[in-house]
């Protein structure tokens, strides 16, 4: 991707749809009068008048253990520096996006305009009462060390500069199983620590605690070795780990040496310099883009290298987002007055022990990996591994709790794991699912993009093929596709595209190739070899044509035409599956509770109560193909018979016959809505249903009006809901419908279903 490329997408990102990356969300009632009473004055007067007789009240009629500040001066931002606290704003903010999407913490990112570390200090120390939590973010040293020792010791919640403890503690986990792999014990080695900044300190402190010699810890700054004849220039941190061996220079102290620490800059350890290191050397460069030495260079260099970086691309990548949300999570549930040495090393040893255990197949999918197993290349867990949330949190809870820092001690941990796992990452598993499947295949699926002229389906194809989702095959005019991938400077190369208009002459053995077909199929149903072949100019004609012999695999269309109209000529291309009598659509509607499946919001006016069945079974099969266990509710206007009216009886039919044909399926009706989506109401009211001990997740509606409606407006309403869909199913060959006018990351999701599709029709 070019460099101009690249900016821009930064900076789209971070403005649309809406500038920025977090939004606040009501979590309460507040559409009536009564509601709003409660909410401020003078409801809000009885927690107000509670908490001033007991502080932690705020704990229990606040979200204060639930949310974290994330703090910063921008005197250290990043690899750019000292840019100030606005411009600071971006990275605080996604700061704030990992806390959420990892550990369902809540965040307010605050800029300080302030440099004064005693001013600073006052300044957090004052807006504490608002936060569980603190945590520091790209504040200088020396600053960042008096301002972090200040603040634990005049606050009583959790404080953490992640930048030096949060590294600290992902790159001792790595150590120790790295220790472990290369046979060596951690009291014996001699550890070289290029950077002598917050990170560097932290994380040779961190050593020292897990075993390592202060003695056997060698650390340059850019002056050098940190040796006892500079005593009188060294800040009181650098002080502690000055040497007085005759060593001056990082190719000095590495000759013989074990383990080389980076955190300083790129390209300044040489293959010489890792030549001249003891057998088995251990190297975690960690210096970020550029380390401080390549990766492919190092493995080139020497065979018994171990190596981590800072770097997705590269095995054994030191990413702090394997700690901190966890620490703070586990911090946050029993009310830990601190974060202490305790905390961090249970930290340590948890995300080092992960890495030990079997790797679900799922993680390694995500990654590409065929099997992820415990060795040189896998010595840490992967940032998307489900597994820390569990065990890192509760290592630091139980921590807490043993240090004596905890104010909530009595924790059914059984019961903690289980809600863990619930709360966490629930509202992506289908994204993640799909991106696991799509991009772990070995052979790449061929997807056509039906309408490949227009800029977002471009912007998808580019984003599909860089990401290994599918290789695309493009339907569109070449003059106007080659015009919109140079205006918009896309990283997609022209030439290698495969591009084909049906309308042009150059198409013209393919479009013969395909009405021949389709004219086979529909022969005896009145259509001509000239009618298929005038069709055939047609892109979605072209296109279910080319899935339907074979050419591609699936296919993606509707972003320039209405539902209807795509899906006309696709209902008229390809065949039901067999036993299949009616094709439906299906949304996914993904919240922050987790995935909700609606159907049919695209395709049956008024089925009958025989399709309703016939539409309960086949999404029922595709919720389960999505990897959630579907528990389906048949929605009415009434509930449980309450209606005599024609629709709801023939919902109830539907229901008595499911009972019967399918009786293992978790299914009821007829139900209102919003009694469906409440495990408690379903569980009140009838606590006889199928339904009863938890809420459902996939809406079967009565008919077309209701399912479509619905659907649209939840789209309209809750725009960080995400959606996806509709999808069609029980169609033998995968070809999916765009809502029109999708946004990029809906044509990039459409893509992943299409794919997985293909994927899983190859497979059954």
């Amino acid at each position: 991707m070019s460099k101009r490329n690249a900016k821009k997408q930064a900076l789209d990102y971070h403005q649309y749809p809406t500038p920025g990356k977090l939004e606040v969300i009501p979590t309460t009632p507040h559409s009536s009068q009564k509601d709003l009473a409660l909410a401020y004055s003078p409801g809000v007067a009885e927690p107000c008048l509670e908490i001033e007789k007991d502080p932690s009240k705020a704990y229990d009629y606040t979200s204060k253990g639930n949310l974290v500040a994330v703090i910063s001066n921008g005197t250290a931002v990043l690899g750019l520096g000292d840019i100030g606290a606005e411009a600071s704003k971006p990275v605080m903010e996604g700061k704030g996006l990992l806390f959420k999407i990892f550990a369902d913490i809540d965040v307010f990112d605050i800029e300080v305009n302030e440099k004064d570390p005693d001013k600073f200090v006052e300044i957090v120390k004052a807006i504490a009462p608002t936060f569980g939590g603190i945590n520091l973010e790209d504040i200088k040293a020396p600053e960042a060390f008096l301002i972090e020792d200040r603040l634990k010791e005049e606050l009583n919640i959790p404080v953490m500069h992640d930048d030096q403890h949060g590294t600290a503690i992902i790159s001792g986990a790595a150590l120790l199983n790295a220790l472990e792999l290369a046979n060596k014990k951690i009291e014996d080695v001699r550890i070289v620590v290029n950077g002598a900044g917050a990170a560097a300190i932290s994380c040779s402190n961190i050593y020292i605690e897990l075993g390592a010699k202060r003695e056997h810890i060698l650390m340059a700054d850019s002056k050098g070795i940190i040796h006892h004849d500079r005593l009188d220039s060294l800040s009181d941190q650098k002080k502690q780990f000055a040497t007085k061996e005759p060593l001056y220079s990082l190719e000095e102290a590495l000759k013989d040496a074990d383990v080389f620490i980076g955190l300083s800059k790129g390209d300044v350890l040489t293959p010489e310099m890792l030549n001249s290191m003891g057998p088995d050397p251990i190297v975690f460069a960690m210096a970020n883009p550029v380390p401080e030495i390549d990766y492919d260079l190092a493995m080139a260099t020497r065979e018994d290298v171990l190596m981590a970086t800072g770097r997705s691309d590269h095995p054994n990548q030191v990413n702090n987002v394997l700690g901190f949300p966890y620490i703070f999570r586990g911090a946050l549930d029993v009310r830990a007055s601190t974060i202490n040495m305790e905390m961090k090393i249970a930290a340590v040893h948890a995300v080092a022990n992960l890495a030990k255990e079997l790797v679900p197949q799922e993680v390694s999918s995500v990654y590409n990996e065929v099997n992820l197993s415990f060795g040189k290349e896998y010595i840490i867990p992967k940032p998307f591994d489900p597994r820390l949330a569990v065990q890192v949190s509760m290592a630091v809870g139980k921590a807490a709790i043993e240090s004596g820092v905890a104010k909530r001690t009595n924790i059914d941990w059984e019961a903690y794991a289980t809600k863990l796992e619930k709360r966490v990452g629930v509202n992506n598993e289908i994204t993640k699912m799909l991106q696991a499947k799509t991009m772990a295949s070995k052979a790449t699926k061929r997807l056509v993009f039906c309408e490949a002229d227009e800029f977002n389906v471009l912007k998808a194809i580019e984003i599909c093929k860089e990401d290994g989702i599918a290789e695309p095959v493009l339907l569109g005019n070449k003059a106007k596709i080659h015009a919109a991938i140079e205006e918009h400077d896309l990283n997609l190369d022209f030439e290698s595209l495969e591009i084909h208009d049906p309308k042009a002459d150059e198409s013209e053995t393919l479009r013969d190739k395909y009405a021949e077909h389709f004219w086979k199929k529909k022969q005896r149903r009145g259509v001509r070899l000239y009618d298929a072949q005038k069709i055939m100019r047609e892109r979605n004609y072209f296109g279910s044509m080319m899935v339907d012999v074979g050419d591609a695999d699936a296919m993606v269309t509707g972003y320039t035409r209405s539902y209807a109209a795509s899906s006309k000529p696709i209902l008229d291309s390809l065949d039901l599956r067999e036993g299949i009598n009616k094709a439906v659509g299906m949304m996914i509607v993904i919240t922050h509770k987790g995935p909700v499946f609606l159907s049919d919001v695209a395709l049956n006016e008024d089925p009958s109560a025989e399709e309703i069945v016939e539409i309960t079974k086949l999404t029922h099969d595709a919720v389960k193909q999505f990897g959630t266990d579907p528990r389906v509710a048949l929605l009415s206007y009434s509930n449980m018979g309450s209606s005599k009216m024609k629709s709801p009886r023939g919902v109830s039919q539907a229901v008595k016959t499911l009972h019967e044909t399918y009786p293992d399926m978790i299914v009821d009706g007829e139900l209102q809505a919003d009694i469906a989506l409440s495990k408690e109401k379903i569980q009140e009211y009838y606590p006889f249903s199928k339904l009863a001990g938890g809420a459902a997740n996939t809406l079967i509606f009565p008919n077309l009006s209701a399912g479509n409606i619905s659907y649209r407006m939840m789209t309209g309403i809750r725009e960080s809901d995400e959606l996806i869909g509709p999808i069609l199913l029980g169609l033998e060959k995968p070809v999916h419908i765009l809502q029109m006018g999708s946004d990029v990351k809906d044509i990039v999701n459409m893509a992943m279903v299409a794919v997985y599709d293909a994927q899983y029709i190859l497979k059954n």
